[in-house]
């Protein structure tokens, strides 16, 4: 049986004629402790003059006796097992703590070889740096003037949006499309919840010939070029809107501030004569640019409208604004065409 490392190997003490020593004594040619003693004929004891008596496993003999028979060398009793086996624990306990110590001994030169070379090749990043940097040529010899041209500024401020307005004020930019189509599209006009269906148009460039009273003279004296109605009518109610066109805006400023009488009522298209005297109707006169547009409304059957006819005075509003509206997108829609057109050099 084994008793671990380093320990003596036994056979099995309890077999029948079987001796653990063999035939021969183990230590018969050699000292247990490194002494080189003479040969000595068997059976000599091989202790008699050996001046440790006491072996290495205590005061006992080499096998665990007490005293040896000094007519039997080799003894006649039976080996301490229990020593033996711990003599054996004890050696292998030292022999791994050893390894374990050497191993740590061993990491931690690993670490430290590891980390002088981290310092070392960093030191060495930073004098490369260092001397690329003490490469670089002084100041005073870096070139000071370059072959690709500089670019290159305006110093003149780029030109304002073009104003919508200024496209409806004058002949000159007002070059659109002119026409009642152009102005009243479609068959009917919406506004919010009321639709009103659309009566007669026409256009004249007898000014004159499509106004009542005085205004037909105003008209005349400021150079009006034309006259463009059309009709709009709901539920018993109808309004007559008619665009007077200038040259010029201070033209159609003149106009508006001379105005009396008022626009003449058109009828046609399901709607009968409606607005003429002596009824009483609604009138209203207003411009933009170089367009004055007045609308005369009231009641088909001839009714006089007074104040409290809101149905009257929603319906002349309603379709004022829309006029005004249909000017305004005018010069909005010329002013983004000229936005975007290419300047010509």
């Amino acid at each position: 049986m084994s008793f671990g490392q380093g320990g003596a190997s036994w056979g099995d003490p309890g077999s029948p004629g079987h001796d653990p020593h063999g035939s021969q004594d183990p230590y018969a040619s050699q000292a247990p402790y490194g002494t080189s003693p003479s040969p000595q004929p068997y059976p000599q004891e091989p202790y008699a003059q050996d001046p440790f008596a006491q072996n290495a496993f205590g005061p006992s003999n080499r096998f665990g006796a007490a005293e040896r028979d000094t007519e039997d060398p080799y003894g006649t009793q039976t080996p301490d097992w229990g020593a033996l086996a711990d003599a054996s624990a004890a050696r292998a306990r030292r022999k791994r703590w050893l390894l374990i110590g050497g191993g740590v001994l061993a990491t931690g030169a690993i670490a430290a070889v590891v980390a002088t070379t981290v310092v070392s090749v960093n030191k060495g990043d930073a004098n490369a740096s260092q001397g690329q940097a003490n490469q670089l040529p002084p100041v005073s010899e870096l070139p000071t003037g370059t072959t690709e041209p500089e670019p290159a500024f305006s110093s003149v401020a780029p030109p304002p949006p073009p104003n919508p307005k200024d496209f409806v004020s004058s002949a000159d930019k007002d070059k659109a499309p002119l026409s009642a189509e152009t102005l009243f599209p479609g068959d009917k006009l919406t506004v919010a919840d009321r639709a009103y269906r659309k009566g007669a148009t026409t256009a004249t460039t007898n000014c004159a010939a499509a106004a009542q009273g005085a205004l037909g003279s105003i008209l005349a004296s400021n150079s009006c070029d034309q006259v463009i109605r059309a009709t709009f009518s709901k539920d018993g109610v109808a309004v007559t809107v008619g665009v007077a066109v200038f040259e010029k805006e201070t033209q159609a400023l003149k106009a508006k501030e001379q105005a009396e009488g008022g626009i003449a009522s058109l009828s046609g298209a399901g709607v009968p004569t409606f607005c003429r005297a002596p009824s009483v109707c609604r009138k209203t006169a207003n411009s933009y640019g170089r367009y004055v547009y007045f609308t005369v409304g009231g009641f088909i059957s001839g009714q006089n409208a007074t104040k409290a006819d809101k149905n009257v005075f929603d319906a002349g509003d309603d379709v004022a604004e829309f006029t005004f509206q249909q000017i305004l997108a005018r010069g909005q829609a010329q002013a983004s065409a000229a936005a975007t057109r290419p300047v010509d050099r």
